[in-house]
């Protein structure tokens, strides 16, 4: 049996052999429900056998929470991280993302979050263990000490599972001591591996694609070919020679066709034999010259809303006219798919109850169990989720429409409800089936002085919102001003005189979603490679001149100025580049996280080689460096790869990418090597999972640009716009 710590007291039976820290879940793992504590939501569970299992509330898509919120809850209980049993967090309020109000892993927070939340839960049952040991061994606990699953002292040892029952019954610590990071033996060790690297590699890793359940039947979809096109018509009879074909229905509200099969080669075989007939009337039938053409036009024009306006914008324009120089850029950023490895997949299960359970690898539960209860008719909490690994996200898998999780539910509601239902996208039903990281277009005029100082800037977007039309508006969205298309411009740790920055919401052509490191992801690639353009303008060596645009003692700008000197240092940035290569360099805030990159490049028979990519990152306490460094080296691959050579495109409405030779992801080749540099700093710690993507991009077209000043490097990606990479 186990019991539940409150905030009080511990809550102990008769027959208790564990507890727990937190507020339990409803429930779901047959806990109690206590009242839920402030300061202490994840779960430390401790069985009497001295098994302690991190219940964590971040599920993991690669990017290590499965390691580093363990670590802290071990760091705190000086236990053995390898010993450490994880699992992943069933869905309840009590594991909401403290920084986003709802259940969900995004936006880089995981360690952000909870990196107190997780040491003082541990501290707290480390304190109660001391103690209850110390009543039972008549001395104070001050003496006694917790190491490895043993506590220690006055000549006595004993293992912690020995007074889980006594520990129960005392009063919580309010404020647990912590430890002092002078005492610390996992936070900031290089050498603490990987809790999930093993069942990675021997193959017993759970993914959601793994999930195979008895007498499980598959789904797949056939959607609209355009965003708002109806299904008018469909004719199955072709599918039914398909041996494994279970039967095919059409969606509510015309949006597709869910067919149904024994298994996954009968479903795909059996979609590739129905025809369609679709009503076109109520889409965009544009094609990407005219997308780029009227997002070019927006800003050209007044903007639809002001996102930050330091003097009116007549009076900037008046100030960068009247300045000794001026440069001007104009860049158009076209739309990105986030391709995750794993394809995307949900399975509902009957639960034998009147409820479902949701197998997937989620990453926004409160929302996916919300809408599958919706669409199912059930309560809430008939809908139970069990969380697996994802391969991948970079944000697909955490979308407020729930669409692929209501999609499966769909199919599981038209299959009749008695047997479990597996939905499973194609690799090119996720290229194609859309969210995407929406289309943008920037227009830059900045002014310079006679000393070289930016004295105005004047910075025009158009691109569809985001944030519009989701629960999340009324925060993120002020007069009109999606903040997600605007972060990384409107927020400048720069010097740059009168800034005024404008803009206007695109019309949908497709759904639109956060794409790892989101608005970042287009503002830094303009902003950077336009204080480069501003630097070469007035003869001025690109870090001087970013260091003498980062002024005053804000953190942003000593943090901003430590990562660009320690970047430019370990890249040799002060020595002249080899023969034949050039150096670029991008510094970039995003999700409260500082990263500098300088790309060296070389040129050989007209193509562009990435030599070498030297990164510096300021995030606060690094609690594990082994993380933070492939954190990095990850997010520069993605967003290289994607600045190098991927779009989604439209023909008439449609997309034309479908898989990855069409659709490209960075290869290990691309590369030649990459150097991380994480600055020592004493600040909570921050995001690692998406800042290294932003500056990226914009240091390898300062490179080119360096190696090739003629060179087209405005419109993206620049594959399609003459530079070829070796």
């Amino acid at each position: 049996m186990t019991v539940t710590l409150s905030r009080r007291r511990f809550l102990a039976s008769a027959t208790a052999g564990a507890f727990v820290i937190g507020a339990a879940p409803n429930g779901a793992l047959a806990f109690g429900a206590p009242p839920k504590v402030a300061g202490f939501t994840p779960f430390i569970r401790i069985d009497s056998d001295n098994r302690i299992t991190v219940i964590v509330k971040h599920f993991e898509m690669g990017q290590g929470t499965s390691t580093g919120l363990p670590a802290l809850v071990a760091e705190e209980l000086n236990a053995d991280l390898g010993a450490i049993i994880v699992e992943f967090a069933p869905v309840d309020p009590a594991y909401n993302n403290l920084l986003m109000g709802a259940q969900l892993t995004g936006g880089s927070t995981a360690m952000a979050n909870s990196y107190m939340q997780y040491r003082k839960a541990a501290a707290a049952a480390r304190d109660v263990l001391l103690e209850a040991a110390a009543q039972e061994w008549g001395v104070a606990a001050q003496g006694l000490a917790l190491d490895d699953g043993t506590i220690r002292g006055a000549g006595r040892s004993g293992e912690i599972g020995e007074f889980v029952e006594a520990a129960a019954r005392l009063d919580l610590p309010q404020e647990p001591v912590l430890k002092d990071p002078s005492q610390f033996r996992l936070i900031g060790n290089a050498s603490a591996r990987r809790k999930d690297t093993p069942s990675k590699v021997n193959g017993s890793a759970k993914f959601g694609m793994d999930v195979q359940l008895a007498d499980q039947i598959i789904a797949v979809m056939i959607r609209p070919p355009r965003l708002g096109a109806r299904l008018t018509s469909f004719d199955a009879s072709g599918a039914e020679a398909v041996r494994g074909f279970i039967g095919a229905r059409p969606r509510d509200g015309g949006n597709g066709v869910v067919v149904l099969a024994e298994d996954t080669w009968a479903a795909f075989q059996a979609r590739a034999a129905i025809t369609t007939e679709w009503d076109f009337s109520g889409t965009d039938g544009r094609s990407q010259d005219a997308i780029r053409a009227d997002m070019l036009n927006k800003v050209r024009t007044t903007p639809e809303f002001e996102a930050r306006a330091d003097k009116p914008r007549h009076e900037v324009a008046a100030t960068i006219d009247g300045a000794a120089n001026m440069v001007e850029g104009e860049y158009f950023f076209p739309s990105l798919a986030h391709a995750p490895m794993e394809p995307i997949n949900c399975t509902v299960e009957p639960d034998g109850k009147g409820g479902v359970v949701l197998h997937d690898g989620c990453q926004f539960p409160t929302q996916a169990q919300a809408l599958v209860a919706a669409t199912l008719g059930l309560d809430p909490a008939k809908v139970a989720i069990k969380t697996y690994y994802a391969g991948g996200s970079f944000g697909r898998r955490a979308n407020t429409d729930a669409d692929y999780q209501v999609e499966a539910a769909e199919a599981f509601q038209l299959s009749g409800g008695d047997r479990p239902v597996k939905l499973v996208h194609s690799r090119e039903d996720d290229i194609t089936g859309g969210y995407y990281r929406p289309a943008f277009a920037h227009r830059v005029q900045v002014g310079l002085d006679a000393e070289g100082r930016i004295v105005g800037w004047d910075h025009q977007l158009a691109g569809q919102s985001i944030i519009k039309g989701t629960p999340f508006e009324e925060a993120l969205a002020q007069g009109g001003v999606d903040a997600l298309s605007v972060e990384g411009v409107r927020d400048t740790g720069y010097a740059v005189g009168d800034m005024f920055v404008g803009l206007t919401d695109e019309e949908p052509l497709s759904k639109v979603l956060w794409w790892r490191s989101v608005g970042h992801s287009h503002t830094a690639y303009a902003m950077e490679t336009m204080m480069d353009k501003a630097a070469r303008a007035v003869g001025a060596d690109p870090v001087a001149f970013r260091l003498r645009h980062l002024v005053g003692d804000g953190a942003d700008q000593k943090r901003l100025s430590g990562v660009l000197k320690a970047a430019a240092e370990a890249s040799g940035w002060d020595t002249p580049a080899p023969e034949g290569r050039a150096r670029g360099v991008a510094v970039h805030k995003s999700f409260n996280s500082y990263v500098a990159e300088v790309v060296e490049v070389s040129q050989a028979n007209g193509a562009i080689r990435i030599e070498k990519v030297t990164c510096a990152v300021d995030c606060g306490v690094a609690v594990n460096p082994d993380i933070i460094r492939a954190q990095m080296e990850s997010g520069i691959g993605y967003g290289l790869g994607h600045v190098m050579r991927d779009a989604i495109t439209f023909a008439d409405g449609a997309v034309e990418q479908r898989n990855f030779p069409d659709y490209e992801p960075l290869r290990v080749s691309d590369i030649g090597e990459i150097d991380v540099v994480i600055v020592p700093s004493e600040e909570a710690p921050t995001g690692v999972g998406e800042p290294a993507v932003p500056p990226s991009g914009p240091a390898l077209a300062n490179a080119i640009a360096a190696l090739m000043p003629d060179a087209s490097l405005s419109a993206l990606p620049l594959e399609a716009h003459g530079i070829r990479f070796a």
